[in-house]
Formats: C-alpha cells, sequence, structure tokens
C-alpha cells in the first residue's frame, strides 16, 4: 500500500534568547531551571507533537506547551497560526536552537500525513515511533526509549481502524482519544514491540483507505 503523502507546513519558528520570567511560568516553564524559549506554528498538529517529542532526543530541552487549535488549520486566527502552537524550554539559547534543528528535521523529513483516497479530502497519521523521547513518554505513560504506534484519522475512518490494528498485532492502547479532538479527528496511541506496532500502523492505515473507499460497506 502505497499512500501520497501530505508534507506539513512549518508556519514559523521563533526564539526568545531571555524570556520573561511571568512569560516562563505561563507557558509552563520554571524559571529557576529555563531562560529561553523555542516557539513554532505548523498547519498539521500531529506530526507536530512527535516532532517535539523527537527535538527532546537531540538537545536538552522541554517541551512546556503544545496546544492543538479547535476546527485545525483551515480555521486559523491568522496566516501563521496553523493547527498547534509548540514551545520548547531551556536554559540556554543554543539549547534551544539544537531542539529546533531536531524538530524541524523531523517534520521535513519524517512525521506527516496521508492521502487516504485519490481526491485527497481524507488524511490519516499512521506514524511509527521507534524510540519515544521524553516528552510522548510522559504523556503516554510509558519509558523513554519505548516503541508506540501513533494513528489518527476521521471519526469513523479511525474507529474502525482502531479496532483492525488492535487486533493485526500484539499491541495495547495506551491512550484513546476519541472523537471530537480540538481538530475534530480521532486518535489512539499503541505500543508493543516495534515490529507489532509497524503491523498494527499498516493495519490501521488499509481500514482507514477502505473506509474512505466505501463509507457505507455492505449496508447501501
Amino acid at each position: 500500500m502505497i499512500l501520497e503523502p501530505l508534507p506539513p507546513k512549518i508556519l514559523s519558528v521563533r526564539r526568545i534568547p531571555n524570556a520573561d520570567p511571568a512569560l516562563l511560568r505561563a507557558y509552563g516553564a520554571d524559571p529557576t531551571r529555563h531562560r529561553s524559549l523555542g516557539l513554532v506554528t505548523v498547519d498539521q498538529d500531529d506530526p507536530t507533537y512527535v516532532a517535539l517529542d523527537e527535538a527532546t532526543k537531540h538537545a536538552p530541552v522541554d517541551v512546556v506547551f503544545a496546544r492543538s487549535f479547535y476546527a485545525g488549520s483551515a480555521h486559523g486566527s491568522g496566516p501563521i497560526s496553523g493547527e498547534i502552537l509548540g514551545v520548547l524550554a531551556a536554559t540556554d539559547p543554543d539549547e534551544i536552537d539544537e531542539g529546533l534543528a531536531a524538530l524541524i528535521r523531523c517534520l521535513e523529513h519524517d512525521a506527516r500525513f496521508y492521502a487516504a483516497d485519490a481526491t485527497r479530502t481524507t488524511a490519516v497519521f499512521p506514524h511509527v515511533i521507534t524510540a519515544l523521547g521524553h516528552y510522548l513518554s510522559a504523556q503516554a505513560g510509558l519509558s523513554p526509549g519505548h516503541p508506540m504506534a501513533y494513528l489518527v484519522a476521521p471519526p469513523m475512518e479511525a474507529t474502525v481502524g482502531l479496532d483492525a490494528a488492535l487486533k493485526a498485532a500484539d499491541v495495547r492502547a495506551v491512550k484513546v482519544f476519541p472523537p471530537p479532538t480540538e481538530t475534530n479527528f480521532a486518535a489512539s496511541w499503541l505500543t508493543g514491540s516495534l515490529e507489532a506496532c509497524e503491523a498494527a500502523a499498516v493495519a490501521f492505515a488499509e481500514a482507514v483507505v477502505k473506509v474512505a473507499a466505501e463509507p457505507h460497506g455492505r449496508y447501501l
């Protein structure tokens, strides 16, 4: 199965080398440990969560803020708002630069949605993280280094896809995000061996493609 990639667009990247303590606290940073912030907005939220986690594997940075915007990037509050704002915090501006560089590499070469139909109107995110960093591992209740399948699709497709993924491999769901999420999709995080996570992601994507092609199944 070959899916057409839908690369994320990085809409803005900024660094605040010496942030005011009030700003640090407001965005979840600790002024006793953090001094610098790195900010990014992107038109795809879930790849950005993966990229933020990737940053923690390449630099001594913390993800202190990451929020999806309601109804997705098509309804952004401004031209560079996108679908998510992510914020990294660190002691030194150079550490922020290292984290942002890893984040950008991940968005440019790894984490992305794919088109699940010929019209490119149904998007699926069947992403496998081979080894979790400090951010998503804490969110998932897993240890850093564990593999995880990060699966996202529209509500009907994601629901059928999750069932297929859980039945296709020896994986367990660590988190399920029923619809509607902030962007009106649905998502799930599964863990197991790397091979099992990869098999689950393939089964998820295949199910999403089938539902997109035949939304009424045998009932029409």
